[in-house]
């Protein structure tokens, strides 16, 4: 008579989906950590709230288009950094910033980046920085929401930070950016960073905020100058006018 099989399956092999990990210390003791799927799937929801299925994303790197040599080095400076991501990610400059000219597949490369990431069980927090500062603003007097949401991004493995900046820019959008950035610049967390404005305008607005983003992505900054490198204006605007 065969032995009947087990033909249960997880999502996780490693915890099967309990999302805690039993390890055994040195007094031979079980101790409870999480599992790595948990954060994962925590950063999901967070896309699926800002109505990204990173399980069909249409924002990947096969799908990114080169069309000219601007969207070629954003294209090979993503690929690298997502390369050598596991060397870096402890480092100074373990982030990464798209920034510069509207249309130039900035968003497109940033979420392609977290995407990936997410298929290899490294959590990507999406903050779609207009949506979030307002809500948080919104809620600022509510000290325990304030405290729990910027934790989300101060704490995250990965942010990704888009359209950095975008829109009528206050005082207290900067304030709550510099908790945040600082927050991950001293604890060597790496960031993604997409934003319209070019390096010395990110300077303007808030030098504190901005050179920590400049520094952590230092090795890996794709500056993008001139609407000849806005890819929807592809065969209406030439040679930059």
């Amino acid at each position: 008579m065969q032995k009947c099989q087990n033909l249960t399956s997880y999502n996780c092999d490693e915890c099967k989906d309990t999302t805690f990990i039993m390890k055994e210390s040195e007094g031979s003791q079980l101790i409870a950590t999480r599992c790595k799927c948990y954060e994962v799937d925590k950063a999901k929801r967070l896309w699926d709230a800002a109505g990204i299925d990173t399980e069909q994303a249409k924002q990947t790197f096969t799908s990114f288009i080169t069309w000219n040599a601007s969207s070629v080095k954003a294209k090979e400076t993503a690929a690298m950094y997502y390369k050598k991501f596991e060397n870096i990610k402890a480092q100074r400059s373990n982030s990464i910033a798209f920034i510069g000219q509207v249309g130039s597949g900035k968003t497109h490369l940033s979420i392609a980046l977290a995407v990936n990431f997410l298929k290899k069980d490294v959590s990507v927090v999406y903050m779609p920085f207009r949506d979030v500062i307002t809500k948080i603003k919104q809620n600022m007097l509510d000290e325990e929401y304030y405290q729990k949401e910027l934790s989300k991004y101060k704490n995250a493995k990965v942010l990704l930070i888009d359209d950095l900046f975008k829109g009528k820019v206050t005082e207290s959008d900067i304030n709550i950016m510099f908790e945040i950035i600082n927050h991950r610049y001293l604890n060597h967390l790496p960031i993604i960073v997409s934003s319209e404005f070019v390096a010395d305008k990110l300077l303007d607005v808030d030098e504190a905020v901005g050179s920590r983003i400049l520094q952590m992505c230092k090795e890996y900054t794709v500056q993008i100058e001139g609407r000849e490198n806005n890819y929807r204006l592809k065969g209406i605007v030439k040679n930059g006018q």
